[in-house]
């Protein structure tokens, strides 16, 4: 497997991750020998970095990840994130207070049963808590040998800018995929300028480029994508014809549209790493493939010119979510 670098500080990871929110059953009901099988899977074939949160599962993915990898901590770089929490209420929020950093970083590693996190993340930013103090508690860490980077997820170019003065970020993390392209126009030139690596979450669109998704009626009545307006009624139907062309084009090649969609994204930059999620074993293959796939100019001209930026229809979170992006 081919590797890339993160950020200026020596991250070095697979060209591919593997992103863990669909283990377990984040999207729909999981069996976790699977996962696990997944997981060990992904090492040997060398896709080595593994994505995760506390939120995923309330702590279980976490969990899961820590049997995994018990035994094999040399095979995998780990990354996970903290601060999406839920009020008294029992709504969204974000945490970024000093005091629940440490709290929430002890919590992970517990659960992960590492004494070091590899990348640690704040998911969103905490609009209650300068950027400061929260990214001067996550420099504790790294002081304190629990984590070895840090990262920010779905941050504002100005957060961003004002992160890295405190202490490097290694990387950004947001979603960014053919069909959701908003951080070309700021935060990948910004990453570019300072050095940090870009981690590309929903490289697949959710799934949209799996080439399984048919209408509203793929999914089950859990399925979290049942509440994103990119998957409903109107906004669904054109959004499959955007996956046409990507089909078209791997059609042509030999091989599965998520191949090409991840290839895309390669050729975009390299200092960016797509971490698309999947259970199944032979999806962890068909997307560690797509590393040696070089599309042409032509071909990435037909796909640059069919998905612009701004060409999906519907918001790519419910409402309530889209207000902790970008903070």
């Amino acid at each position: 497997m081919k590797t890339r670098r993160l950020g200026a500080q020596g991250l070095e990871v697979s060209a591919i991750g593997l992103g863990c929110m669909v283990m377990p059953g984040f999207y729909s009901p999981g069996s976790e020998e699977e996962c696990i099988a997944t997981l060990h899977h992904a090492a040997d074939i060398g896709v080595n970095f593994l994505d995760s949160s506390d939120l995923y599962g309330f702590g279980k993915n976490e969990e899961l990840l820590g049997r995994a990898i018990k035994g094999r901590r040399d095979d995998y770089i780990i990354a996970t994130k903290f601060g999406n929490v839920r009020d008294a209420d029992g709504n969204p929020d974000v945490d970024g207070r000093p005091e629940y950093v440490f709290e929430a970083c002890d919590a992970s590693l517990q659960r992960l049963r590492l004494e070091e996190v590899d990348l640690y993340y704040q998911h969103r930013v905490d609009p209650k808590v300068p950027i400061e103090e929260t990214v001067g508690a996550m420099a504790e860490l790294v002081k304190q040998g629990k984590t070895r980077y840090l990262g920010l997820s779905e941050a504002a170019p100005d957060t961003l800018r004002r992160a890295h003065a405190v202490h490097p970020i290694t990387v950004l993390q947001s979603e960014y995929s053919l069909w959701t392209r908003e951080d070309e126009e700021d935060l990948l030139p910004l990453c570019a300028e300072l050095g940090i690596g870009y981690v590309a979450y929903s490289p697949l669109g959710r799934g949209i480029f799996g080439g399984e998704i048919k209408g509203e009626e793929t999914f089950s009545e859990t399925d979290r994508r049942r509440d994103h307006p990119r998957f409903q009624g109107e906004n669904l139907e054109k959004n499959l014809k955007l996956v046409a062309p990507v089909t078209e084009i791997a059609e042509a090649r030999g091989c599965h549209p998520a191949q090409i969609a991840i290839a895309w994204l390669l050729s975009r930059g390299e200092h960016i790493v797509p971490i698309p999620g999947t259970r199944r074993i032979d999806h962890l293959d068909s997307n560690a493939a797509a590393v040696d796939i070089e599309l042409s100019a032509d071909e990435l001209a037909t796909l640059d010119s069919a998905l612009p930026a701004g060409s999906t229809a519907g918001t790519r979170y419910p409402a309530g979510a889209m207000k902790m992006l970008k903070g």
